[in-house]
């Protein structure tokens, strides 16, 4: 009966937020409620909330400093002189946009901490969408995929605990699986650039006020060089902008006017199309003259973070504090500026709030270690040459709606013991229990997860519809690969 439960519980909880007919605080909350009543947990489902609230009490507070912080830098302006690097590096074209996020988040997932990863991704690339009028489902798909795919580094958790629980070395873990995270980015690079073309499409059609009308996609997006597109030039084909204007070789000083001309040109038409929102060039908040000071505060804070000195929430908490203090020393200003911040704190605070219940409706009434027993007795015993393969799958499933911890410390042991009846080794059946990290990464339990849909503003329901079959086919990709190079064996 709890197995069905925990089951059935699940399935209803996803098709409730991809259907959106629920919210996924209100789906995190009422779901578990009614399946932990009817799994006999009486009044007690209560007491079973609180104790799994109080291990999510630092991580909410965590997501709801970094949010004010990260928040009230893009206020400000930390971040405009970036976005402007960026496009002049990426260009316009959103296929060259959506690589470069892919590979930021990629890059930044080297330090293995999820929530460090999201938020300077999306503090860099966000604004970047916002100016294009790009999708931000697609930046937290992409962020996703590639901080999922790098979650198997040694430092990132998983492998650590994998080895931890069948007490083996780390690296005699993860080096074989080394070819499988390369192509597991390969796969990541390559939906990138596909999700990238699609958003090119969409705007030429969605968006022609700037795309234009062009026929030929490449003169549209020409990388912001003002050459054909109206992105560039803001009248379509051969626009006042374009750098066909920017004079004949030997003109000497005359072709260096044009040049600045058409830069400057450029840089009107962009801070036009940024009027009335939050990288409004002429917003209130803008701290121009602080700008220093803002990024000596924030490489301090990304600093702490890495180091780990002292725990992360009150690394934030000081950070928001003497940002505020600095940038709004008025008290009128400051308690407005927590107010302009408060739909986005109350929005992901709630939903680890919520997802309390859920984890404790889970641990509580005992559903997961059911649903896990039940799991393991299921598999035939002629399975028992493929278990590290089973383990693979299963993983991808199990990760999603249970905790690292409790699949790792509590399902894993048990599977690897049966494996090793077959002659398969404990190195092999950990290597493919963390092929799912790229589809765990994606759980409503997850905090990190959280809050890259609030601060991108995108609903948790829109980002699984894009981004779990994706990581699905990832996670197959890097198991079939570490089968293929014999990291995964069969018995």
């Amino acid at each position: 009966m709890l197995v069905l439960l925990g089951f059935a519980m699940i399935a209803v909880f996803m098709v409730l937020i991809m259907t959106k007919k629920l919210t996924p605080v209100l789906a995190l909350i009422i779901v578990p409620t009614i399946f932990g009543l009817f799994a006999g947990a009486g009044l007690g489902i209560g007491s079973m909330v609180m104790d799994s609230m109080k291990s999510m009490t630092s991580t909410a507070a965590l997501l709801m400093f970094a949010i004010v912080y990260f928040g009230l830098m893009i206020d400000v302006g930390l971040f405009d002189p970036l976005v402007k690097f960026i496009l002049r590096k990426l260009g316009n074209d959103p296929a060259k946009v959506v690589v470069g996020t892919a590979i930021l988040a990629a890059a930044v997932s080297l330090d293995g901490d999820g929530s460090t990863t999201f938020i300077l991704t999306t503090a860099a690339m966000l604004p970047v969408y916002l100016r294009l009028k790009m999708s931000p489902v697609v930046l937290t798909c992409v962020a996703g995929l590639a901080n999922g795919t790098m979650n198997i580094l040694p430092w990132g958790g998983p492998t650590a605990r994998a080895a931890t629980a069948l007490k083996i070395d780390v690296n005699e873990v993860f080096v074989p699986m080394v070819p499988s995270l390369i192509v597991g980015l390969l796969v990541v690079l390559v939906f990138s650039w596909l999700l990238g073309l699609q958003e090119r499409n969409r705007l030429r059609v969605v968006a022609p006020e700037i795309w234009g009308d062009l026929a030929d996609p490449a003169e549209a997006f020409d990388g912001g060089t003002g050459r054909g597109g109206s992105v560039a030039t803001g009248s379509g084909r051969g626009g006042s902008g374009s750098s066909r204007t920017a004079g004949k070789p030997g003109t000497g000083g005359g072709s260096a006017v044009v040049i600045l001309e058409r830069d400057e040109t450029l840089d009107n038409e962009q801070d036009a199309t940024l009027t009335g929102t939050a990288l409004d060039p002429n917003r209130a908040t803008l701290r121009p003259r602080l700008f220093w000071f803002n990024l000596g505060l924030t490489v301090a804070v990304m600093v702490m973070l890495v180091a780990n000195l002292v725990p992360l929430p009150y690394v934030f908490m000081v950070g928001s504090a003497i940002a505020l203090l600095v940038n709004f020393p008025k008290v009128k200003e400051q308690g407005g500026q927590l107010v302009a911040h408060a739909p986005s704190i109350v929005a992901v605070v709630s939903m680890v709030m919520a997802a309390a219940v859920l984890t404790g409706v889970l641990n509580g009434t005992g559903m997961v270690k059911e649903m896990s027993a039940w799991l393991v007795h299921i598999i035939p015993a002629e399975f028992g040459p493929f278990m590290a393969v089973i383990t693979g799958l299963l993983s991808i499933p199990m990760t999603f709606f249970m905790s690292n911890d409790a699949f790792y410390f509590g399902v894993l042991p048990v599977l690897s013991e049966t494996a090793a009846h077959y002659g398969i080794s404990g190195a092999e059946m950990a290597r493919a229990s963390i092929t799912g990290q790229p589809f765990h990464l994606q759980s409503p339990l997850v905090p990190a997860i959280l809050l890259l849909v609030s601060m991108a503003k995108v609903e948790l329901g829109d980002h699984h519809k894009k981004v779990l079959w994706r990581t699905a086919v990832i996670s197959l990709v890097m198991l079939a690969v570490g089968m293929l190079t014999g990291a995964i064996g069969i018995g």
